[in-house]
């Protein structure tokens, strides 16, 4: 077993490592900056505000519930490193038109360079998984899957802190010539030809129901994704509170916002690291419960410390004047401390997904997990952003709704573990009598 940063002097995982690194750094500083911007200077109501995030991260989300099976079906039937060529080669496509966008401060536009985004993250999701198995050995998918984890929220970290602090135009530049780079990178992974030759069905309904339904009939696998889809609709619900949040119960400006994304994102690279460690390379949900169990606890004293926050008058508070109140260190320590424990829950729910079935159909089970994960985030923006609406309700009161998900995580990831311990004995009994 190579360790989880040795991994990264191996070129059978570094360009890869790279490639996806640079894609999701370019979505989020096309994205935050994109909803900053409309938070900041076109809204000013807090049900403007929460609805225009909702509708981007639906925008961008929607592309993996409609096109994750196609991808799925491609990825398998293909050489993985040639089907990622050509994916970020139209990214560098995608982003010309974004920077369009920036540059001419046209929403429309960088709503179409958002869909293209969410379309090429659709296509590259299934096979920076399905990879993995076939260039590493068995006992360090685990940590490769931590990697590609951590360095995705590494990257999300950059690009929400980039999206928050720079220039439009200097955005503009930026995401093509980060596009440009990964498409570089994507050059350098080495082939992955396909283990199997599929008959693709292009009709993107039947092709989505038949393979959830090939996928979802292994216990392990159903309660892996329903896991996982719960753990990314809390991400996706928090994604889209914490813009108003910012605003108008912490009276802070954008920078602030860059911030908490920034500490959650870190929070779950650092919670990827640390199960990995504990779990010494051996795919297991034996943390899952008790991880998700403590995220809970962080979730609900970030309910209170927001729900008693003190109201704010004036101008909006900078970083150094928010940092400098007594409860700010409180609010980082939570939101650090769901993220770590999210991290340590999710990521080898995503190792289950690789290791379960056969190499050949790595990239569909993946691509299943998306279709299921993207229709459970979908629902959790739009789900949320009906809540926001409720008469009476306060800005911070939605954040119960993901206290009560971590709950329903954590009866899913002791239902795993369960099916995971009897799957083992399963095993051992089969090799007795045999």
């Amino acid at each position: 077993m190579i360790g989880a940063l040795g991994l990264m002097r191996r070129r059978r995982f570094l360009p890869l490592f790279v490639t996806q690194f640079l894609g999701a750094f370019n979505d989020n500083l096309f994205k935050n900056a994109m909803v900053f911007f409309a938070t900041y200077q076109i809204f000013s109501s807090v049900e403007d505000e929460t609805r225009f995030s909702a509708i981007a991260t639906g925008v961008f989300i929607l592309p993996f519930f409609l096109f994750s099976a196609l991808a799925g079906q491609l990825a398998d039937s293909f050489d993985k490193a040639r089907i990622m060529r050509i994916i970020k080669a139209a990214e560098v496509l995608i982003m010309l038109v974004g920077a369009t966008g920036i540059f001419l401060k046209s929403l429309p536009l960088m709503m179409v360079a958002l869909v293209g985004m969410g379309i090429h993250s659709t296509f590259f999701g299934p096979i920076k998984y399905a990879v993995l198995p076939q260039h590493l050995d068995e006992d360090d998918v685990l940590g490769g899957t931590g990697m590609v984890e951590a360095g995705t929220y590494i990257a999300i970290l950059c690009g929400t802190i980039a999206g928050g602090l720079i220039s439009p135009h200097a955005a503009a530049i930026g995401v093509v010539v980060i596009a440009l780079i990964g498409w570089f990178a994507s050059l350098q992974i080495p082939p992955a030809p396909p283990m199997t030759k599929l008959k693709i069905d292009y009709n993107i309904f039947r092709a989505s129901y038949h393979l959830i339904a090939a996928t979802m009939h292994i216990k392990r696998l159903y309660l892996a994704i329903i896991a996982i889809s719960v753990f990314w609709t809390i991400a996706a619900i928090l994604g889209v509170l914490f813009p108003p949040l910012v605003k108008n119960v912490f009276n802070a400006q954008k920078d602030v916002a860059s911030i908490f994304l920034a500490i959650f994102s870190v929070g779950i690279a650092i919670g990827s690291m640390i199960i990995n460690r504990l779990l010494k390379g051996h795919v297991s949900a034996r943390y899952a419960p008790a991880s998700v169990l403590a995220m809970s606890l962080f979730v609900l004293d970030f309910y209170l410390a927001a729900t008693f926050w003190p109201a704010g008058n004036g101008a909006l508070m900078g970083v150094t004047e928010f940092t400098a109140l007594p409860g700010a260190w409180r609010i980082f320590f939570d939101l650090g401390m769901i993220a770590i424990t999210g991290g340590m829950f999710v990521v080898p729910l995503y190792a289950f997904l690789t290791t379960t079935v056969e190499k050949s159909q790595t990239a569909r089970t993946v691509a299943a997990n998306n279709i299921v994960n993207s229709g459970a985030m979908v629902a959790g923006s739009v789900g949320i952003l009906g809540v926001t609406h409720i008469p009476g309700l306060r800005v911070a009161d939605p954040i119960l709704v993901v206290l009560v998900l971590c709950f329903i995580s954590a009866w899913c990831g002791w239902r795993l573990y369960r099916a995971e311990k009897a799957h083992e004995l399963d095993s051992v009994v089969s090799l007795d009598d045999a």
